[in-house]
């Protein structure tokens, strides 16, 4: 029995650290080529699943609602970029922190206009509805190996985009040292836009795919962008393996903390004193794994290199 719970929740860790890794993909690049704090990144995360929940209504198929609704949320992105953001580049860190906050606020008050307060519903697709047997006696949800499974494909596709081509040499370029890259010819500008359009993208699959695991409400974003940030960090700003590494960590760590950590307390101290300490300590887990990289390697496990 205890096999079967560690395994399974080695799975939803796997899972959830997949998603904060589509997240944190674009957040650190864009924290590494322009050297700017984004904190609209969660709103953008918000807006895309609000918008893949309308569209999946609208047309009822949720697989016109996720094409359709990482396209709109691309464009969105474009269109901040290029009204509000660029103009906060030259800008010191607090300007940049206080401006995509108020983005942030203002976004979530748009959407309680549009959608209203309470959270909305997104199901996922009747294919995928049911559980799958793994292993005999073990079944696992189709929908929870759907998500690691387009994860894992989404993270290869990007390591080969950035390994592997001209545009992933340039972004690699700029996040290294970006004078030297506009002095050898990169448009950063335009590279900056194209790089926070994917990046907006990746958040609107992260937000489509948790949507139907997670409540589609107003302020979903904010605490999911804390947990990207710890990505960043843990992993080097600017460097996509990190952001890959850190978000595997995180999600490992901060699953199977909530799932275990309890059950340890309840062995150790008694159920009373579990079901109020074990919460609370597997809530800080990753911050105290933050703290412990962060000691031995304060660029994070891979700086700047993607």
């Amino acid at each position: 029995m205890t096999g079967i719970l560690i395994l399974e929740q080695s799975l939803n860790g796997l899972q959830f650290g997949l998603m904060l890794f589509l997240l944190a993909a674009g957040l650190t690049l864009v924290f590494g080529i322009m050297d700017m704090i984004n904190l609209a990144h969660g709103s953008i995360y918000m807006v895309g699943a609000y918008l893949i929940a309308s569209i999946t209504t609208a047309s009822g198929s949720f697989w016109v609602g996720l094409g359709a609704g990482v396209l709109a949320t691309a464009a969105l992105g474009v269109l901040l970029e290029l009204s509000v953001l660029r103009r906060l580049y030259q800008r010191d860190h607090l300007s940049q922190v206080l401006g995509t906050f108020a983005i942030l606020l203002m976004s979530n008050e748009v959407v309680r206009m549009v959608w209203g307060s309470q959270p909305i519903s997104l199901n996922p697709p009747p294919t995928l509805a049911g559980p799958v047997e793994l292993l005999p006696g073990f079944t696992y949800p189709a929908y929870r190996l759907f998500i690691i499974g387009l994860g894992l494909a989404v993270a290869l596709l990007l390591y080969l985009l950035v390994t592997r081509t001209r545009v992933g040499m340039q972004v690699r370029a700029g996040a290294s040292n970006r004078e030297m890259a506009q002095a050898m010819g990169v448009d950063v500008q335009r590279l900056f836009t194209a790089v926070f359009a994917f990046g907006a993208a990746l958040c609107a699959v992260a937000g489509g795919l948790l949507g139907p695991l997670l409540a589609v409400q107003v302020g979903m974003g904010e605490s999911i962008l804390i947990l990207a940030f710890v990505v960043i960090v843990i992993g080097g700003i600017g460097s996509i393996r990190g952001a890959l590494l850190g978000a595997m960590l995180v999600g490992v760590v901060d699953t199977a903390g909530r799932a275990l950590i309890p059950m340890l307390f309840n062995h150790l101290v008694g159920a009373e004193a579990a079901a109020s300490a074990g919460p609370a300590v597997a809530s800080i887990l990753i911050y105290v794994l933050m703290a412990a990289v962060l000691f031995f390697k304060p660029q994070g496990l891979f700086p700047a290199h993607g």
